[in-house]
């Protein structure tokens, strides 16, 4: 299984690198089973974050020929409206202190990126999955409209507007779309998808090596509809 981390600029660090790690680890720990790569909708270049300027390098190009499953990682910045702070029109690799993360995340729909993940979103063969804000991105592109996700619960219903059905949950399993919720999420993400794509001794032995266990229901939209008490 081949996963492709998707970076873009303003991109959250720890949304990324989480699940990243996670992954890494479990194609360590089945002899290579698992690979993971920083990938950009451009290519092979430094991305800078929003956290302080922080740069990873992106080492490839988003291919949807390569990549069983899409990563997409959050902004990260000021929650705020889109409205609250226009977007400047900046060149691939600036970065601006103190945006809004709407802003971050409008500035990576102007590139090739919308369309990849439209793509990869039909793709029967492609699975994607989103840490955080990662599910805005999809939403801001049109591309959630009657899916079940989680994103940060400060954003949830900036994700319901989009069409979504937006869930409160730290993990919601889609079949093709996985998403998760605040930004340590990303841990029990990869985490999860060790453990749906590999086995759960895999994912177990990621746990024991990380020391973190993974909290919370992942939700489906599975059995019987619970009754309001």
């Amino acid at each position: 299984m081949h996963i492709q981390v998707v970076l873009f600029d303003g991109f959250d660090p720890l949304d990324a690198i989480a699940p990243y790690e996670v992954l890494y680890a479990g194609g360590a720990v089945t002899n290579g089973a698992v690979t993971v790569e920083l990938v950009t909708a451009e290519g092979p270049r430094e991305v800078v974050s929003g956290t302080g300027g922080l740069t990873l390098r992106a080492t490839g190009a988003l291919d949807l020929e390569r990549a069983d499953m899409l990563l997409v990682p959050g902004a990260s910045g000021r929650v705020g409206e889109p409205g609250e702070a226009p977007a400047e029109e900046v060149g691939v690799g600036e970065w601006k202190q103190d945006e809004f993360i709407p802003v971050l995340l409008g500035r990576a729909l102007t590139t090739d990126l919308p369309g990849l993940l439209k793509q990869a979103m039909g793709a029967p063969d492609i699975t994607v999955a989103t840490v955080c804000g990662g599910s805005l991105v999809l939403a801001m592109a049109g591309l959630l409209e009657g899916r079940h996700a989680t994103t940060h619960h400060m954003c949830l219903d900036m994700l319901a507007a989009s069409g979504a059905h937006a869930v409160r949950a730290r993990i919601v399993d889609d079949g093709d779309l996985i998403t998760g919720a605040g930004v340590t999420s990303g841990l029990d993400l990869g985490l999860y998808l060790l453990e749906r794509e590999v086995g759960p001794r895999v994912a177990y032995a990621v746990e024991e090596l990380f020391s973190h266990e993974r909290r919370g229901t992942v939700w489906r939209a599975q059995g019987p509809t619970p009754i309001p008490l």
